[in-house]
């Protein structure tokens, strides 16, 4: 159930993915780039909105917060495939992107109401491995839905998928979070949650360094359109092909959760981010030499990928470790950095796509040596 509230999120992006040309000539969008705008202004909008819904939950409880963000994103949906306007849809984007924090935030809190530790890695890992399968397929069914009704008729889908899940959660859900564990509803006090996840050393540097490694993984969502669809040739079959680089991130999670309980957090994490940094500096020399294949580019970036699943889901465990108390609060400070910084980096980086793979490549590896000497920070010097 858990798996499916996030999924919701991942599918709002990624099943639009096929259709971003469609929509940029139906509208008369000029410049080309500008199609991109609807990924990043949802993905933006959904983290300066997230420290809002798991600070507010600490206070009123999960289950009725974030049954009123799962309804606006229904309703969100069902107008957009109304709109005649570029500038209208982007604006329906942003307040979907607020109705979407909701949907990311409070399934963290409440797994971590349940869970600490490895064992509440293990449980992301296997979240993570169902939600992976959304962007495994979201593409296929985006662009399906586009052959057969158009891109408007892919926001209807999106909403009664979710008015299903709504309906699950609705009669299937108990609240984890009782009324004697609530936080006092004084704005100071809520503030104060978020001042104290914010100023804790141990956490922070993962927080900020997992936002980084998703910059990085948006930027290449943002333009991986044109990116394998247009430079690499590969058109139609663009997505199936992202959909087969998803599917490793799932098969990734499926290992983590194996594994994780054996070597611990730390180790996993610190060696996923090592790896990742080797993977992308792989991608920067094919990328800045003449004649990189698509199949070298798949390669490469699948492993990060896959990397990048192994970092979140560790990295998430050890940074909400402190927090069990005010478990709502340290989450949507981790959605805020990883969707405003992320989200806003990805923008950046998509946004600086020449026609070739180098300017991703060369965010990639600075990313990860950002994320690295993060690492280190919140550790002290000390990883593994």
């Amino acid at each position: 159930m858990m798996a499916m509230i996030q999924a919701l999120q991942s599918l709002a992006f990624t099943s639009l993915l096929p259709a971003l040309g469609h929509i940029a000539a139906d509208f008369e969008v000029a410049q080309s780039n500008q199609r991109q705008l609807i990924i990043s202004v949802f993905l933006i909008s959904s983290g300066l909105s997230s420290l809002i819904p798991g600070t507010i939950s600490d206070r009123y409880g999960r289950k009725p917060v974030l049954l009123g963000y799962m309804a606006l994103f229904v309703i969100v949906n069902a107008v957009s495939a109304l709109v005649r306007d570029f500038n209208v849809l982007l604006a329906l984007r942003g307040i979907l992107g607020f109705a979407s924090s909701g949907l990311t935030v409070l399934p963290l809190a409440i797994i971590r109401d349940r869970y600490e530790g490895a064992g509440m890695a293990k449980l992301q890992a296997v979240v993570a491995m169902l939600f992976m399968a959304v962007p495994t397929f979201a593409p296929s069914l985006g662009y399906a839905i586009l052959e057969l009704a158009g891109w408007r008729a892919i926001f209807l889908v999106i909403g009664a998928l979710a008015l299903v899940v709504t309906g699950w959660f609705l009669l299937r859900m108990e609240e984890t979070n009782p009324k004697q564990n609530r936080q006092s509803q004084r704005s100071g006090n809520l503030l104060g949650n978020v001042a104290t996840v914010l100023g804790n050393r141990a956490s922070i540097g993962y927080v900020i360094g997992m936002s980084l490694i998703f910059g990085g993984h948006f930027g290449f969502i943002n333009s991986s359109q044109q990116l394998i669809g247009e430079h690499f040739g590969a058109g139609s079959a663009y997505p199936l092909i992202f959909g087969s680089m998803a599917a490793t991130m799932a098969l990734a999670s499926l290992v983590n959760s194996a594994i994780v309980e054996r070597f611990g957090t730390r180790r996993i994490g610190h060696a996923a981010i090592f790896c990742h940094l080797a993977a992308s500096v792989g991608q920067l020399f094919l990328a800045s030499a003449p004649g990189e294949t698509l199949v070298q580019f798949v390669v490469l970036m699948s492993l990060n990928m896959c990397l990048l699943i192994t970092v979140f889901v560790n990295f998430t465990a050890i940074a909400l470790q402190p927090f069990g108390h005010i478990a709502g609060a340290a989450a949507s400070v981790q959605a805020f950095f990883r969707l405003v910084l992320g989200a806003g980096l990805g923008g950046l980086i998509g946004y600086a796509y020449d026609g070739t793979p180098l300017p991703l490549a060369i965010a990639l590896v600075m990313v990860g040596s950002l994320t690295l000497a993060l690492v280190l920070f919140s550790e002290r010097g000390k990883l593994f």
